[in-house]
């Protein structure tokens, strides 16, 4: 259903001096004709202050800022007058606009009003409108930009601009040219077009389908391979004991869906769990043997785990043409870390319970055994909780309602309406269908509900349930689970732009009340679903004030040209005029409201120790003003790591393990998958923390010595830098891979954002390879310089990785459903013929001389004779998807 506001006439005024024309049209007509409007993004200049905008006066972090040109065209109807705005999405803010014809106002988040001021002079048909305006920071990639503008007038209901409502980002979005793929004149990344990309795919050569046989991935600790090979054509025999039945249903359809069949006579293959011959490194849970003889197949695990994996490896050796043989091999094989984690955010855009069971699917194949659920956050709540319906009824859509109190207002390119990937929940049901699916495969669910920042859309659903209750006198019930202090007039941004609605209060009881319904609701779906909830995860990041942050001066220090000047006078920290938190402040239970958030952490660790919960988990800056983890009652306490490596992530990670915190690494440089595969425009995803993060990439992290990852990898701007650390190392107890949705509103792009790179974050998690050094505390790594790593010894060990991912493991992929990511070939011209290769060896390579319109297979044999433009792209091995296209100009 389209719910629309009432109170769309107090921020959408009318207007004085209607033209008859105008005063004729209905508002619903005069929408209609503001949705013919087309859009056209033009970037000008993303190093806008050293071309000269004063991007420090005009509030630019950091001093940062882009210019814009932004071109209207209109239909065929005239728009003569106001009353009228188009909404727009914006991740930059939009600093100042060049026309006084319109102005822009920012809402909150990314949401932005486009309406014209008393000096709008008309907009005749099929007339354009230039509208220059200054962003802030950059907008490098094309994902900058947000679809479904809309059209908004009283009394009609809005309306989505036809020509930005697409994912085709360049139906509104002039080519990202020139330069202004660059950050700043520093950014020595290289822009990954057909030579370029050419050039980097060499550092893979293809090898022959012998020296893949039987290989797994994740890579076993022992692994030997002999010729021979077990038929398996007249079917298998299956006497497997020690797994429960769901699992066992697992392992029935893995392997029906890899063409296999049961016959009492067929290959028989035995499996179970026996701890003895398990000793040493293999004496742990997720351990197993595997043998393939001329006898059958035999699986042992140290666990349950142990023994599902093994077969996991079974599978994972059938050959990829699909010949029924199984080549003999003995494996001794056991995880390198306990914790092997993917995460996702269905909060920023929703994705479906299709889409998740696909992710752990394939999170059991590749052996990753923590999946961590991001429940809610500003934009959006999908879980059911019962008793408190407003956090679905509200929380959980995206919808033009001013007022928020039928829903949340559109944010990240989802337009007016709650019909959509910006809005959805899991109803309980469903939430215990994914407990039960994951713990089949051996899969802990770690639900997040982030706190006390990124808490919008459960704030506004309370202070609807506020209203609710108010509106019927029942005033205890009100505030029984009210989120804000009435009090509180700090005025607070969050990072994301979001006011003071994006903190829940630590302060007040009612707070906890909520966090104690909750944790108890979700640990009730847990115990339902036969998986008791061990692992609560509070969130805690980024509860500050963006203006207080050091990318901005007061207007009345020392200026300088490097940071945006703002009135500091003006701002104030989360919570700071809240007379709960003064209270406490006065009382000495916190030293400043800057606490607050490891405070509540604290608190919310008594709930969960209340519930019986063992360990909490947060994001680590959350918790940064505990002493250590023996602050906290539960029993453990681990923190997602998040600091990026050339920032001092290499040397911070120790000081959390020194603590007593349990150290998950989660470094944005290399583990965020919502971050692009390479330096080019058209590639998805944010880009604060790198520019790019290929799967070569990922698969040369060291996650046991973080300042050898100087040596193989550069900083944002693809420069060197140098790493040490003197402190005591312990060891990670894991890694997580997380994928943030703000770019990613489909499914299909969920998917692409995260495979193949998975795959390469399972084999790090689980194996350790021969060119990791370990740490040594003092050993200095520098970028460019020393060469303490074997890099030809990671050359080649990714080079077999590659080869087995695009000549193998694509092709499960493609049987799995998952729409992962073609790489984009690589060409030049040599002697007038193509040369063209990919960054995967094994997959087809595709070209087209007439711009596209047909399509021929290219053999690197026989390199055809071509003239430039060339399109090529890549093609999935069974054929049904291609990459994006490249041309070689």
């Amino acid at each position: 259903m389209r719910i629309l506001s009432g109170s769309i006439a107090s921020v959408v005024p009318l207007l004085l001096g209607l033209s008859s024309a105008h005063a004729e049209q209905t508002p619903q007509q005069l929408v209609d004709a503001l949705s013919a409007i087309s859009v056209k993004f033009q970037v000008l200049d993303n190093q806008a202050a050293e071309g000269g905008v004063d991007c420090s006066s005009l509030g630019a972090d950091w001093g940062a800022c882009n210019t814009v040109n932004l071109t209207l065209t209109n239909g065929d109807t005239e728009i003569s007058s106001g009353g009228w705005a188009l909404y727009f999405h914006s991740i930059r803010q939009i600093l100042k606009l060049d026309s006084d014809q319109f102005k822009i106002t920012h809402l909150t988040g990314d949401l932005h009003r486009l309406e014209p001021t008393e000096k709008f002079g008309g907009l005749p048909a099929g007339a354009s409108i230039s509208l220059p305006y200054t962003g802030e920071y950059w907008q490098l990639f094309d994902t900058d930009f947000m679809p479904r503008w809309y059209a908004v007038a009283e009394g009609a209901e809005p309306k989505v601009l036809a020509a930005t409502d697409t994912e085709d980002l360049s139906a509104f979005l002039a080519p990202i040219d020139g330069d202004n793929w660059k950050r700043n004149n520093n950014d020595n990344n290289a822009l990954m077009k057909a030579e370029t990309r050419f050039e980097k795919n060499k550092r893979v050569s293809a090898l022959d389908a012998s020296t893949l046989r039987g290989q797994i991935i994740p890579s076993p600790l022992k692994l030997d391979v002999s010729a021979e090979d077990l038929d398996i054509s007249n079917g298998l025999a299956l006497s497997i004991s020690d797994l429960s039945d769901a699992t066992r249903s697992v392992v029935r359809e893995q392997m029906a869906a890899a063409g296999l069949n049961f016959s009492g006579e067929g290959a028989p293959i035995m499996g179970r769990v026996d701890v003895d011959g398990f000793e040493g490194d293999l004496a742990k849970s997720g351990a197993y043997h595997l043998n393939i003889t001329s006898e059958g197949v035999d699986v042992v695990g140290y666990d349950e785990a142990g023994l599902f994996y093994g077969l996991q490896s079974m599978l994972s050796v059938l050959p990829a043409d699909g010949s029924l043989t199984l080549p003999h091999l003995s494996v001794e094989d056991a995880p390198r870390l306990a914790y092997r984690g993917a995460f996702l955010d269905v909060a920023r855009n929703f994705h479906s319970k299709q889409a998740v069971l696909r992710l752990l699917d394939q999170m059991a194949a590749y052996k990753l055994n923590k999946f961590h659920f991001h429940l809610s956050d500003d934009e959006g709540w999908r879980i059911e909780v019962p008793g408190l319906p407003e956090l679905t009824e509200v929380g959980s859509k995206r919808c033009h309602d001013l007022s928020e109190t039928t829903c949340l207002l559109p944010q990240l390119g989802s337009g007016p309406f709650s019909d959509n990937f910006g809005s959805g929940h899991f109803a309980r049901p469903d939430y215990i269908e994914i407990l039960k699916y994951a713990k089949a495969r051996h899969i802990e669910v770690i639900p997040e509900i982030d706190m006390p920042a990124h808490a919008r859309a459960a704030v506004v659903s309370m202070e609807a349930r506020y209203q609710r209750f108010m509106s019927e006198g029942n005033e205890e019930a009100a505030n029984e689970f009210r989120l804000l202090d009435p009090t509180d007039t700090s005025n607070t941004t969050s990072v994301q732009f979001y006011g003071p609605r994006s903190y829940l209060n630590p302060c007040l009881d009612s707070s906890k009340r909520f966090v104690t319904k909750v944790v108890g609701e979700i640990a009730a779906m847990h115990a339902e679903a036969g998986t008791p909830l061990t692992t609560w995860h509070f969130g805690g990041d980024e509860a500050k004030n963006i203006y207080l942050g050091g990318g901005y001066q007061d207007l009345n220090d020392d200026l300088v040209p490097w940071k945006g000047t703002v009135d500091k006078s003006v701002q104030d920290k989360p919570w700071e005029k809240s007379q709960a938190c003064q209270a406490m402040v006065d009382a000495g239970t916190v030293g400043d409201v800057d606490e607050l958030s490891s405070y509540f952490a604290t608190e919310v660790s008594k709930i969960l120790k209340d519930k019986g919960i063992p360990i909490m988990q947060a994001w680590q800056d959350g918790l940064k003003h505990a002493a250590s983890a023996a602050d906290f009652a539960t029993d453990t306490v681990r923190v997602n790591f998040w600091d990026t490596q050339y920032w001092g992530g290499f040397d911070s990670a120790q000081d959390w393990a020194a603590k007593g915190f349990e150290v998950i690494l989660s470094n944005p440089d290399y583990l965020y998958l919502d971050m692009p595969y390479e330096v080019n425009p058209a590639e998805r995803g944010y880009y604060w923390a790198t520019r790019y993060s290929d799967e070569a990439k990922v698969f040369s992290f060291a996650p046991n010595n973080l300042p050898q990852n100087a040596e193989t990898s550069v900083d944002r701007d693809g420069n060197f830098f140098t790493a040490k650390s003197d402190k005591p190392w312990p060891g990670a107890t894991g890694i997580s891979a997380q994928l943030w949705s703000e770019t990613v509103r489909t499914d299909a792009q969920m998917d692409a954002m995260i495979f193949p790179r998975l795959l390469s974050v399972a084999e790090r998690a689980w194996h350790r390879a021969a060119w990791e050094q370990d740490y040594e505390p003092g050993r200095e790594y520098i970028g460019g310089e020393t060469t303490h790593v074997d890099h030809d010894a990671l050359r080649a060990d990714w080079n077999h990785f590659a080869n087995l991912v695009g000549k193998r493991e694509l092709a499960r992929l493609d049987r799995g459903g998952v729409s992962y990511r073609l790489p984009v070939p690589g060409a030049t011209l040599a002697d007038g013929k193509l040369k063209a290769n990919t960054a995967l060896p094994g997959l087809a390579i595709e070209y087209s001389t007439d711009g596209g319109s047909s399509w021929q297979t290219y053999d690197a044999a026989t390199p055809p004779a071509v003239a430039t433009p060339v399109h090529l792209r890549t093609k999935s091995p069974d054929g049904t998807r291609t990459s994006r296209v490249e041309i070689l100009q």
